[in-house]
């Protein structure tokens, strides 16, 4: 089992920049790939970047390629969302996902944190 806590959300005018991050729990981290998902106000889960488990391959949603990097630390147990060029449609609630292989689908991804709401204000 895996236990995964976000944390690093919160209030950032357009433009700016924040970066998440991602606490695991359990001692099989580094056997899982790690995936970022969003949720805004009235709107659909929606899938932003995923990172395999030696964190050689990622992949990133075309809404936010150029802008969003993810990247892990299996020494400290850790995922990051670097977001930079924020704007005001990048507002939601910011999950991390682990799941048994990378994918843009939610339902594949067994654990899931609680989530950090980000606010982008314009």
């Amino acid at each position: 089992q895996v236990q995964l806590v976000e944390s690093g959300g919160g209030l950032v005018q357009t433009g700016g920049s924040l970066r998440l991050s991602c606490a695991a729990s359990g001692r099989t981290f580094s056997s899982y790939a790690m995936g970022w998902f969003r949720q805004a106000p009235g709107k659909e889960r929606e899938f932003v970047t995923h990172i395999n488990w030696s964190g050689s391959s990622t992949y990133v949603a075309d809404s936010v390629k150029g802008r969003f990097t993810i990247s892990r630390d299996n020494t400290k147990n850790m995922v990051y969302l670097q977001m930079n060029s924020l704007k005001p449609e990048d507002t939601a609630v910011y999950y991390c996902a682990a799941g048994s292989r990378p994918s843009v689908y939610s339902s594949l991804y067994a654990y899931w944190g609680q989530g950090t709401q980000v606010t982008v204000s314009s």
